[in-house]
This record gives structure tokens, sequence and C-alpha cells, in this order.
């Protein structure tokens, strides 16, 4: 099918979502769970040939996001299964008013429509996206990356197995089969079709986005993070934190890429950061972080001599920017300059700095002792998430069910006239 034949296929499939109840869409998406696991040889195969196709083209990094496994597919299963568990969103009366000639007004909340999504290398956005779609009722349209389209196509014909297997239109989720340039064109362009757009990748695939949608779109997932380590800092606290920003998973948008430490504790921290995150890891057989060192930190130990472009760079490697600043003030105008709004943190016991960092970072998520990688929706709570939206409106930090929902007035009279 061409990317128009799809659009239209989703348009036509909006009615039949929107009269299906909750337990219905339930069963829908356990059925589509128990289908990924039935058919987990397949993807791993497909997965497979994605792996060696992307293998001399993309960083051991991002292999690792391309990768599957049983246990991923079994985590991907488990978090189609715990949208279940969530409460249904659509049809929530979120506010009631009765006027005083009688009209009743129920701001209640309603399904967007058609929610297509531009993803890149991540296989496992293609189940998330389509489970949050379902159970908010909306029709999903995905459109994957190439470097993980066979994997994305698996999953999707596994899902749509689960669809047909409880009586419901295998076009409650499509997957677009064009990997071109041309289809996310059309898709920024589908104002009959699309009624939100959701990028999710790098900062190019998000500013074509924002820069060429005639469509609503949301800004997401780019992600400098910051961790600031202030002057009253617990020095062990702080290398955990870091240590885990860093390295757990690097190629997220949640991993930490800059850190900014008060010079008061800069000679302390510095040596044993370096130890945490390159000898230990060469010890251990662990890729070490690169650290880009500004001058200051570079007298304190060696490294890399960071550059200015270091600090508005989204590595997603084991690469680390490290600037020294003189107090939580300067942290704070460092970040309002080189931030993408998205997770940053103070590691602090001063209560008056954490409080005065959260009020002025203005950023979709904002820490104090903890690591930025809790910005997921599994992590906030909202089962599997959609993606991390980086703007104000209408939707800010992990997109959940309720993100996925709009509003409309509901009002009901007896012959009331104006």
């Amino acid at each position: 099918m061409t990317t128009l034949d799809i659009l239209k296929s989703a348009k036509s499939a909006v009615k039949t979502i929107l009269t299906l109840t909750t337990e219905q869409k339930n069963q829908a998406l356990l059925a589509m769970a128990d289908a990924l696991e039935e058919n987990e040889d397949y993807i791993l195969e497909e997965n497979a040939l994605d792996i060696e196709a992307a293998r001399d083209k993309i960083s051991p990094v991002m292999i690792d996001r391309l990768r599957l496994t049983k246990e991923r597919i079994k985590g991907m299963a488990d978090g189609i299964r715990d949208v279940v568990k969530l409460p249904d969103p659509v049809g929530e009366v979120l506010e009631t008013v009765t006027r005083p000639n009688g009209l009743v007004i129920k701001k209640t909340a309603v399904p967007i429509g058609v929610v297509a999504m531009i993803y890149e290398s991540r296989p496992n956005v293609t189940s998330d996206a389509a489970a949050l779609s379902l159970k908010s009722s909306n029709v999903s349209v995905l459109r994957s990356g190439k470097e993980a389209f066979r994997s994305s196509n698996a999953i999707t014909e596994a899902m749509r197995k689960g669809l047909k297997k409880v009586g419901l239109p295998e076009n409650l989720i499509n997957l677009i089969q064009d990997t071109s340039r041309d289809s996310a064109n059309e898709l920024m362009t589908a104002t009959e079709y699309v009624d939100l757009l959701i990028p999710r990748g790098g900062a190019g695939l998000i500013s074509a986005c924002v820069m060429n949608a005639k469509v609503p779109c949301i800004q997401t997932g780019t992600g400098i993070c910051h961790i600031y380590v202030d002057e009253s800092a617990n020095i062990e606290k702080a290398v955990n934190i870091i240590n885990n920003a860093k390295t757990s998973r690097p190629s997220v948008c949640n991993a930490c890429e800059v850190v900014l430490i008060n010079k008061a504790v800069a000679k302390e921290l510095l040596p044993l950061l370096k130890e945490k995150l390159v000898a230990e890891r060469e010890k251990n057989g662990l890729t070490p972080v690169e650290l880009r060192l500004d001058s200051y930190c570079n007298a304190v130990i060696d490294g890399t001599p960071a550059s200015e472009n270091d600090f508005d760079t989204e590595f997603l490697d084991y690469i680390l920017a490290v600037r020294a600043v003189n107090d939580v003030s300067e942290a704070i105008d460092h970040i309002s300059a080189h931030s993408t709004k998205h997770s940053d943190c103070i590691i602090t016991e001063n209560s008056e700095n954490a409080l005065l960092f959260q009020a002025l970072v203005d950023s979709s998520s904002v820490y104090h002792n903890a690591s930025t990688r809790f910005t997921d929706g599994g992590e906030f709570g909202l089962g599997c998430e959609i993606g991390i939206s980086t703007q104000k409106l209408h939707a800010r930090g992990p997109m959940g069910l309720k993100e996925l929902t709009t509003y409309k007035y509901i009002i009901s009279g007896d012959g009331q006239i104006r």
C-alpha cells in the first residue's frame, strides 16, 4: 500500500475505534501482547537482518538501541499489559458547570483521532506507540526509520494478528511501508488525515518536522541533559548519580551529556569521577567514558580539552562534557543557554539551592539528587510512553494516555434558547 492508501485506511478506522469499550480495548491489548511473544522467533529473525545491514553504518551504542532480545520482547509485551491496568482516559469528565439557565456543560476527554509517529532506530517504540494509541482510542500511523524497518514491520504484523484474533480491524494499527523522506514529508503535510504528528529521534528529524509540518506537531526527544554538583553535595551520591545517568544507557535521550561542578568541590570530585567512569570501567572490560573538560577541570585531571560545541551536543555515546562553575546561579545560567529543556538535575544537600534550581531551570523534568534516567513513561507510572515532549503545549515531559487525548464540551439542555 502507498502512504496515501494507508492514511486513508487509518482515517476510515476512526469511527470503529470510537465505538470500542474499555473492556474491548483491553482485550485487544492483551491479545497484542500475547502475539508479540508468540511471534518472538520471527521478530528476532527480522531484527537480526536489521542489525546486520546497519552494522557498519551506525555506532555500537545505536546498534544496542536497535537490538532486540527475548528479554526485550517480553519487556515490550509486559509494557502493553501495564497499559491494560491503567485507567481509560476517554470519557473522563474533567469539569462540570451548571449554568443559571439550567444548561449542564461537561468538559470531557476525547481521543485526538489519527496519531502519526516518525521514529528512528528503536523498534520497541512500535509497540509502545500502538498500545498507548489504542488504549486512548486513537488510530496509530507509524513510520519507522529504515534501520529498524524489518523489526518494526514484524512487530506490527504480530500486533495486527492480535487485533484480528479478537475480531477487530487490523487498520487500527498501521505501519508506513516507505522509509524514504517522501513518506515523512507526506505525514508532515497530510492535513486531511493526520490529527497529530509526533517525531521521536535525533535533532535533525525533530527540527525537520517542526519546521515543515503542516499538521499539529509535538517536539520531542533531543536531550542535552545536565547534572550540576553543588558545593554542599554528598560526593559519593554525586558520583553514583552521574555514573548511572551517563553509563546505564548512553544512547537514550534522558542520559546525562553535561556535568557542571562547583569549583569548591571540583578537586575532590573530579578524581573520583575519573576513577568511576574511566579507570574502573576499563578494569571491568567496559567502554570508558571520554571526559571532555574545560580548562579549569583539565588542570585537575587529564582528559580531552572541551570545545564550546561540546556543551551543545547530544552525544548519545560514552562522552561527557564537564565544566566548572562558581555557584548555583552560574549553573542555572549555563543550563538556560544550552539546555534542550528535557531533564536537568542538581545534586545538593542545600534545600534553598535545590528550590532555586528547580524553580528557575525551565525543563520538562527537573531533579534534585536523582538520575535524569528516570524521565520515562514507565518510571513516571504512565505505562510505556509515546515520547517525551520538550515543549509546553499541549503536553510536556513523558507522554502517556492522558497526553493522547484532547477535550470537547458536552452540553445538555431542556429546550433552552439564547
